[in-house]
């Protein structure tokens, strides 16, 4: 390659690379807020993904680990070790099914359901605050783009893994 190549390349990547930066250094901040614990207002601190199974399960009772890999894009494997983590915490119980030996469905407990409605309520706060803070800076508009262009990436994603 010549040089002039060179030196254009390095700037469109330069270029390419300090606007997509912000992309990144959101997925890596969120990933580790979603991976810290909380107390969402029960007295106990869980992570962000062991309280949404929490509540994908009390809205969905009955539901599998394979469904919860489905619906979360997660290997069964990760989500068997949450569910094992919320069972031992005494968040979620286990039933064998009359059908298949192997599959178990899971339930809330009573202390499950409470981390749910929980949870739903500190969100509701949360994502009300943080919508606040955002329409300061950025327009209705603004906010309904960028949701849009999360929802086509998370379809370019999953089409990257198939």
């Amino acid at each position: 390659m010549e040089n002039k190549e060179i030196n254009r390349i390095n700037k469109q990547f330069r270029e390419l690379n300090n606007r997509h930066n912000n992309i990144y250094q959101f997925v890596i901040l969120y990933y580790n807020y979603i991976i810290s614990k909380h107390d969402y207002g029960t007295g106990e601190e869980v992570s962000m993904i062991e309280a949404h199974t929490i509540t994908y399960i009390e809205e969905n009772p009955g539901t599998t680990v394979s469904d919860l890999a489905k619906y979360w894009n997660r290997t069964k494997a990760a989500l068997s070790q949450t569910v094992s983590k919320l069972e031992k915490k005494g968040y979620i119980k286990k039933e064998k099914s009359k059908d298949n030996k192997t599959t178990f469905h899971l339930y809330v407990t009573d202390k499950g359901l409470e981390l749910s409605e929980a949870h739903k309520l500190y969100d509701t706060i949360d994502i009300s605050k943080t919508m606040g803070q955002l329409k300061e800076k950025c327009s209705d508009q603004d906010i309904e783009s960028f949701f849009k262009v999360i929802e086509e990436y998370i379809v370019l994603i999953n089409n990257d893994f198939k």
